[in-house]
């Protein structure tokens, strides 16, 4: 699911708006936290949790470039862009 980056929470903790419209506690694994910065206003890909809905953990980051590249194919929600 897309999300965008809205607010750190600190200790790899992020506020994350999701395509739903639903806002999330996402989480970054540690080793997507020695790999790559995520800022605020990231376009993400979360996984929602099975047993806490309003809580995911943040599988990939979109560089400025792929979500252009995203965005002029038609391929996010409008929200995203």
């Amino acid at each position: 699911m897309f999300g965008v980056v809205t607010r750190f929470e600190g200790a790899s903790h992020l506020t994350v708006l999701c395509a739903d419209g639903q806002t999330r506690f996402a989480r970054i694994p540690g080793k997507m936290k020695r790999r790559s910065w995520i800022i605020v206003g990231d376009l993400v890909i979360i996984k929602p949790w099975s047993i806490e809905g309003e809580k995911a953990d943040i599988i990939y980051r979109y560089t400025r470039t792929q979500k252009s590249y995203l965005a002029r194919r038609k391929l996010l929600p409008q929200e995203m862009e």
